[in-house]
């Protein structure tokens, strides 16, 4: 169906106008993620008249996803749906003259620069800041735009990342935070509204971006804070050394290179799944089990600490290893591990 009414009031906005709408209609948005950010994201830039969606995710829709995943619904829930199969269905009822396509896998670096190959921005949804360091790699190599975005309890942060122009992710956050160090969705919460915040950062930049608007574009590091409604911005310009950032100033790509990727090995005939990750310091687990006791049933010695939760049996090792029993699924077992002991 197409009209010249469902795009009106957005050509009116005198920065799209009738160009600006043009240029997003033959744009392509490579979305990794499709859980709650990822969701709003897909539906905002569908509903905006982007003409290519690619939308990237592992997992499949459960009902807790549905208090702040916007996209999906209780059908989805029962019938666990891949979200990237989910999403691609909604939009296909909300506006069949985007091109939709959806992937579901596990992104790594085997298989990210394909995945990007051709777009003209990538889009945030991740829940791990393994894929988000991959994202920045690939895209640093390509000279591919980039819009982090990350939210859990009523906080969250975005940036935006053009390659040669700005300071990439590396470049602010140096080091990839350690595993079982920070808070999760999945052991602290999150609200909607941070949600619905952090995403319409992330898709007005977009927008700006692929109309042409970059002398818009915000060039911060954006914190925001709805449940205390706190908004700051660390602007990057000028930011430290790029010379000096292994991603964008060195070009070592060691994430894109698996350098620094999580090992899993399925555990035959034990239906588990272990998973490792070189370099990891020794886990704090007296910290780890106050985060995780909200969550499901935990208890830890000297050696070990052991989770339970959903019918799945977590050990995690001091140097961060992990054994997860109840499934033989390699992807399933990094998101139960993303969700549950971060990074």
């Amino acid at each position: 169906m197409k009209t010249d009414d469902r795009y009106s009031r957005q050509r009116l906005f005198a920065p799209i106008g009738e160009a600006g709408q043009s240029r997003m209609a033959n744009s392509h948005v490579v979305i990794i993620g499709c859980g709650a950010l990822g969701a709003m994201q897909a539906e905002t830039l569908a509903r905006a008249g982007v003409g290519n969606l690619t939308l990237v995710d592992r997992d499949f829709v459960e009902e807790s996803n549905l208090q702040r995943q916007i996209m999906f619904e209780e059908a989805d829930a029962r019938e666990r749906l891949p979200k990237a199969v989910a999403a691609a269905r909604r939009i296909a009822r909300v506006n069949s003259d985007i091109r939709v396509h959806p992937i579901v896998a596990d992104v790594n670096f085997e298989n990210i620069e394909e995945i990007i190959a051709g777009a003209d921005l990538v889009m945030d949804g991740t829940d791990n800041f393994e894929t988000r360091y991959l994202i920045n790699d690939a895209c640093v190599k390509t000279a591919t735009p980039w819009i982090y975005g990350a939210a859990v309890g009523a906080y969250g942060l975005t940036m935006t990342i053009i390659p040669g122009e700005t300071p990439c992710l590396r470049c602010v956050l140096e080091a990839m935070p350690e595993p079982g160090s920070g808070p999760t969705c999945d052991t602290a919460g999150v609200i909607l509204p941070i949600i619905a915040v952090i995403a319409a950062i992330q898709c007005a930049e977009a927008m700006k971006l692929l109309t042409g608007g970059r002398d818009h574009l915000h060039g911060a590091l954006v914190r925001v804070d709805v449940w205390d409604l706190q908004i700051n911005r660390l602007q990057l310009s000028g930011y430290g050394e790029r010379a000096a950032c292994p991603a964008c100033g060195k070009r070592e790509f060691e994430f894109l290179k698996g350098a620094r990727r999580q090992v899993t090995t399925t555990l035959c005939g034990r239906n588990a799944v272990q998973i490792g990750r070189s370099g990891a310091r020794r886990l704090d687990f007296a910290q780890l089990a106050e985060r995780l006791k909200s969550a499901g049933d935990v208890d830890y010695n000297d050696f070990l600490l052991r989770f339970r939760v959903d019918g799945y049996d977590i050990t995690v090792f001091r140097d961060a290893r992990s054994i997860i029993r109840g499934t033989e699924d390699a992807a399933l077992a990094r998101g139960l591990y993303a969700r549950y002991i971060g990074a």
